[in-house]
């Protein structure tokens, strides 16, 4: 038995991704760090969570291991797992072995996705024991100091079926996401896509209404991700009408009557 190597380099952010802080997140998370505390990130889809963590891993000049979680990732997907190569049996660490052996952060993104049962192996690691239990192996692999463990839900998504269980977010340092004030969101749309400060603030009031329509019709307003998306149309010469529905209304809805009470929207706009 083997276990395959590990280029911990390939996941190191070499060039600094730009990042808008819209509150103190930038200090707590590198507080939890340094105390070696978990980080939980909430927030709507879009709003800048995974920018963020990519973001301080740069700062912190750890690699960046990301997870995107979903209803088939089992502890195996995270842990590891036997597989036959060459005629050898070989472990191949999963996504979570490899951060813990080698201080990377391990980023799992919409941990709610993941099935319950999965989610479980991650609290050793979350509290002051900082292990991982590899029971195939019959390995106890304790975290380095540069270990660092994030995840993040988007709370208005939650249901019954989907929420954080107690067990898991008690471990965790909770920072809430949102989308950027009018002028910061503006900012970051025309940093990110090089269109002109008129037409991102036209972005931004027509996001504005899209997020009041958030529970009468819309189960998620356009997001800063989605914005920067039509912003990159545009700058291509689309029209910007036609750059919001299909890049923010064709997005969010398939209802017919809600397509046509944003293109109204927009069309008012631009």
């Amino acid at each position: 038995m083997q276990s395959k190597s590990f280029k911990p380099e390939e996941y190191y952010i070499e060039d600094e991704p730009y990042y808008q802080p819209i509150g103190d997140e930038i200090a707590i998370f590198e507080a939890a760090y340094n105390q070696k505390l978990p980080v939980l990130l909430k927030g709507p889809t879009g709003c800048g969570k995974t920018r963020f963590m990519e973001h301080m891993a740069w700062r912190l000049q750890r690699p960046l291991i990301t997870v995107s979680c979903h209803d088939d990732l089992t502890a195996s997907d995270l842990v590891g797992r036997f597989l036959i190569s060459g005629g050898e049996t070989v472990w191949v660490d999963g996504p979570l072995a490899r951060s813990v052996r080698h201080g990377a952060i391990c980023y799992l993104d919409e941990v709610v996705e993941a099935r319950k049962d999965t989610t479980v192996v991650i609290h050793p690691l979350a509290d002051d024991r900082r292990v991982l239990p590899m029971e195939k192996i019959g390995e106890l692999i304790e975290a380095t100091p540069e270990f660092c463990l994030a995840i993040s839900y988007n709370p208005g998504y939650q249901s019954v079926m989907k929420d954080l269980k107690q067990s898991t977010r008690q471990r965790f340092v909770a920072l809430e996401f949102d989308y950027p004030d009018a002028a910061l969101e503006t900012e970051i749309i025309m940093t990110e896509t090089g269109i002109d400060i008129a037409t991102a603030n036209q972005l931004v009031k027509f996001a504005h209404m899209t997020r009041d329509l958030k529970g009468s019709g819309l189960d998620e307003g356009a997001s800063t991700r989605l914005l920067v998306h039509a912003a990159k149309l545009i700058h291509e010469n689309i029209p910007p009408v036609t750059a919001c529905t299909t890049a923010i209304s064709q997005a969010l809805t398939d209802d017919a009557d809600m397509l046509v009470a944003m293109n109204e929207l927009s069309s008012s706009l631009f």
